[in-house]
């Protein structure tokens, strides 16, 4: 490490992880080692085959979420510090058992991300010589927060380079909180441009109103003042630039008078500063999937459009409104895809991560030259996360969709035409030539 990445390592007091065997890389010291977001302490890939490793510190729980999408089993390499289990045996035969902290690099072969604790854990044997672990041995990372790591790869394509990018770039993408409740049940969630988190589900037994009894308002009471505890709690709306707020009925409105209320009167200037920033909406229920209803209303999104959320919310519902409208220039499914980019025809191209992460290289290079090549086109690239609802909606259309620059209403006939022509070209290749087409003609009595 150079003196600055050394000092990094003091200041942050995270274990740190030595980075694969590497020759003939160039050396790319990163600044800014002391923001609160992904942090790329070193990057060492080759200029020449795109081959090489990254050091990284995720700082975020999304940070995780990033690391999960730039693992791809079996090629890569992960080196990080852990903790081990080790068996000792003295010259007299006894056994003890310790726990050792020490450096492991694994070929990977099973990534697993829980989106409810945010871990990463990343399974595969053991490649380099190690005092406590044989080569060959497994072993399985837990990715962390404030634990670095190194990841190696045998190319970094353009699509990891872009990952890596978006996690470590200063200014984050703005964040939207969202709260879908109901009488007795809500969900607060955090909703960035990669991953929808939730952050409480509050659920609380509501009696009904009865002549003469107070538990039904009691109730209520308690159930609103669960849920202002939770956006105190787990709301910083220093970063949040809108917090939605819907429900069926009047309960988002009996709560948002609740909410105003209550900041008053506790004083509460972190409610009461950002009041303005709350948006009331509908949504059929207080349930996590209530939130596709609302990022599909326009003028919620008009309110939000900063966000990259909106941009990608806008332009699916484009994509599911030209379906209907305009069909020639609304197209989904790989094949249908690149025929259509043949034809220069793409304005936009929708994409989820999920594709990305696919298991056969060759599936995912023919995945990474479409958007590439669609970039270079002068088309625009929107990648949907798996985690989010609209990634959910755009997988249920093979994962892969474009809008057209002008209608192709004969796509469907030219890859008809397409295959009819390569199966007459398999059909010809059967075909015995003749040298003398006139003796081809005559029965064979004749000779």
């Amino acid at each position: 490490l150079e003196p600055r990445d050394i000092a990094a390592v003091k200041l942050n007091r995270m274990p740190y992880a030595s980075p694969p065997t590497s020759h003939s890389y160039c050396s790319q010291s990163i600044t800014g080692l002391y923001r609160a977001t992904m942090r790329l302490l070193k990057k060492l890939i080759s200029a020449k085959d795109g081959s090489g490793s990254i050091h990284l510190l995720p700082d975020q729980t999304e940070d995780l979420w990033h690391a999960y999408n730039l693992l791809q089993p079996p090629t890569d390499r992960v080196s990080s510090s852990t903790y081990r289990k080790v068996i000792t045996t003295s010259n007299t035969g006894s056994t003890t058992n310790s726990k050792v902290r020490t450096n492991l690099t694994v070929q990977v072969s099973k990534v697993d991300f829980d989106p409810d604790v945010m871990t990463v854990r990343v399974s595969g044997p053991n490649v380099e010589e190690s005092k406590f672990v044989k080569m060959g041995a497994y072993h399985t990372h837990t990715l962390e927060l404030g634990r670095s790591f190194w990841i190696e790869k045998e190319c970094w394509d353009q699509i990891f380079l872009d990952r890596v990018d978006e996690a470590c770039h200063p200014e984050r993408d703005a964040e939207v909180a969202a709260l879908v409740m109901q009488a007795g049940l809500a969900h607060l969630c955090i909703v960035t441009g990669s991953i929808t988190i939730t952050k409480a589900k509050i659920e609380k037994t509501i009696p009904k109103k009865r002549t003469g009894s107070s538990n039904h308002s009691k109730a209520i009471t308690k159930f609103y003042e669960a849920i202002y505890q939770a956006i105190i709690r787990d709301l910083d709306f220093t970063k949040i630039k809108c917090l939605l707020c819907a429900s069926p009925g009047y309960v988002k409105d009996d709560f948002h008078q609740y909410m105003i209320q209550q900041a008053r009167l506790r004083d509460d200037r972190v409610l009461l500063e950002n009041l303005d920033k709350i948006i009331l909406c509908k949504a059929s229920s207080g349930h996590k999937h209530a939130l596709e209803e609302v990022f599909s209303n326009p003028s919620i999104l008009e309110k939000m459009m900063e966000t990259k959320v909106a941009k990608e919310v806008t332009v699916l519902n484009q994509f599911m409104r030209m379906l209907d409208t305009n069909p020639d220039k609304a197209h989904f499914g790989f094949n249908h895809v690149q025929k259509a980019h043949e034809e220069l025809a793409i304005e936009s191209l929708l994409v989820t991560d999920e594709l990305f992460r696919n298991s056969d290289i060759l599936t995912r290079k023919k995945y990474v030259q479409l958007v590439e090549s669609v970039r270079k086109n002068g088309g625009k690239v929107y990648t949907f996360s798996s985690l989010h609802v609209s990634g959910t909606q755009l997988q249920d259309f093979s994962g892969v969709a474009a809008i057209l620059r002008y209608p192709l209403p004969d796509l469907d006939q030219l890859e008809l035409d397409a295959a009819s022509s390569s199966d007459d070209d398999d059909s010809d290749d059967d075909v015995v030539p003749c040298n003398n087409i006139q003796e081809s003609m005559l029965p064979d009595d004749v000779f």
